[in-house]
């Protein structure tokens, strides 16, 4: 598919990045306790926990979002964002099955939780 060029839609570590930077920036936030820069990396990729005594919470960049508790790679969240967002008319949960080569369950569940969140004003929170 020619519209799906950008890295981003090419790989689940480069959808991480690419979503941590327009979700965080350069300040990586709990979404638990809100607590700026205090955060490190444990030993899963893109998986931080929270340094402050009273949290200590494990977060990702998917947590309280639309894509949480998903295991559906981020580079398929991203294309299927994309393709519900400049779909004039809408998309089914067929075609988007098509479209992305997944499991008619798994694009359903795509379609629901990204109306949800649409309709809710944006990714976060649902």
């Amino acid at each position: 598919m020619s519209q799906f060029n950008a890295p981003h839609f090419q790989s689940h570590e480069a959808a991480r990045e690419y979503l941590e930077g327009l979700r965080w920036g350069a300040e990586r936030v709990c979404p638990h306790c809100g607590t700026v820069n205090e955060s490190f990396l444990t030993k899963k990729p893109g998986v931080y926990r929270c340094r402050t005594k009273e949290c200590r919470k494990d977060f990702s960049v998917t947590t309280k979002s639309a894509m949480e508790s998903s295991h559906i790679k981020l580079h398929i969240w991203l294309q299927a964002f994309y393709l519900m967002a400049s779909s004039k008319k809408g998309i089914s949960s067929h075609q988007l099955h098509r479209a992305l080569g997944i499991t008619y369950k798994s694009a359903w569940f795509l379609t629901h939780r990204i109306r949800e969140a649409m309709r809710a004003g944006g990714l976060l929170p649902l």
